[in-house]
């Protein structure tokens, strides 16, 4: 019997491999995957500065060391900000007495931007013959000082425009600074802070509220249908009952599938429960604090069944703190101008012809 030839064994691949190609790596397990939603935010953004100090720019004059456009910005922020500023003015202007060299809307924007920038400018107005007219007031917002005597004072609306002001025109009314004597800064600059994160958080609720997702149901249905029509039908009615802006709703045909199969976290619950009525609350309480007004006069609804006490105890209060103090401010205009033009009534509760609100009773 003849010796047989053993064939050589030939290990077949189980697929084909074409030339010019790399076998393909085996795949890889599945692994965790992390993501974050919306766009990183900077940890220092254009709204949170500190006090800049004073430093002189090329147009000769002296620039403010808080940023007056944060400022104007700031004002209607919050509405507890912007109010605390406004009955301020409010109370000085119903106390004000009218000049023929000052009317009442001067003197309103006048104690509006010495309130809210911490300096006040009116500028002396003199007829062709040299007669005295009513006082023009400057927008704080635009003027700047400058000169080597801090007694050159400029107009200047935008980065293009800027007309230097008469010499001994301009009256300015300035908060006293710790740091330097050129500009006035406001003295709620401590509550700022609060005020932004205050409006942030409306914001962020407002985002919340309009994105839909914050309310809403899941229709889950894992019984097997015998009908697919029927489901067809129950997905169209909840698609029609939808109007546009309404709650955003979800469908899901699972047949056959376990109760804790399909799992749907909805993202806007943490946003839900989140701090936000903390949030208000502290950061309003630091806004009054700053401004110092009695929530009784910004007309807060209290939590408490006590109450925030007798409103017209807290008037007087802030009549002998704040406003007295204001008006004797107001009153420096006369002995720059050589004429009592500011002028002011007694504070009272009971109307014009009332008896003036004594802050000592």
């Amino acid at each position: 019997m003849s010796e047989t030839t053993a064939k050589p064994r030939i290990r077949v691949p189980a697929y084909q491999v074409s030339e010019g190609t790399t076998s393909p790596a085996p795949a890889a397990p599945a692994g965790a995957e992390a993501f974050s939603f919306g766009d990183p935010e900077p940890v220092t953004s254009m709204r949170d500065f500190f006090y800049e100090g004073l430093w002189l720019s090329a147009d000769e004059w002296y620039e403010p060391p808080v940023p007056l456009d944060v400022l104007a910005k700031s004002y209607r922020a919050t509405a507890h900000h912007g109010s605390a500023l406004q009955v301020k003015r409010n109370i000085l202007l119903r106390t004000f007495e009218p000049h023929p060299l000052l009317g009442r809307q001067a003197f309103s924007g006048l104690a509006l931007d010495y309130l809210v920038f911490g300096n006040g400018y009116l500028e002396e107005v003199v007829g062709r013959l040299g007669k005295r007219l009513p006082f023009r007031h400057l927008r704080a917002r635009y003027m700047r000082r400058g000169g080597l005597a801090a007694d050159r004072y400029w107009w200047v609306p935008n980065f293009v425009d800027r007309v230097e002001l008469p010499a001994g025109r301009v009256i300015h009314l300035l908060e006293p600074d710790i740091d330097q004597g050129i500009y006035g800064v406001p003295d709620y600059i401590g509550s700022l802070q609060s005020a932004w994160l205050n409006e942030s958080a409306t914001l962020f609720r407002r985002r919340y509220y309009l994105n839909g997702s914050h309310a809403g149901f899941i229709m889950y249905v894992n019984d097997a249908a015998h009908n697919k029509q029927d489901i067809d039908a129950m997905r169209q009615a909840l698609k029609d009952s939808k109007g546009p802006g309404n709650f955003r709703n979800l469908f899901l045909y699972s047949p056959g599938g376990k109760k804790d199969g399909v799992q749907v976290i909805p993202v806007s619950e943490v946003a839900a429960k989140d701090e936000f009525w903390n949030i208000k609350n502290i950061t309003r309480d630091d806004q009054l604090a700053g401004h110092r007004i009695p929530p009784q006069l910004m007309g807060i609804i209290p939590q408490n069944t006590g109450g925030f006490g007798d409103v017209e105890k807290a008037a007087r209060v802030f009549v002998a703190n704040e406003l007295e103090p204001l008006q004797a401010t107001m009153r420096e205009i006369n002995e720059i101008v050589g004429e009592e033009i500011v002028r002011f009534q007694p504070y009272s509760l009971d109307g014009d012809d009332g008896p003036g609100l004594d802050p000592t009773r």
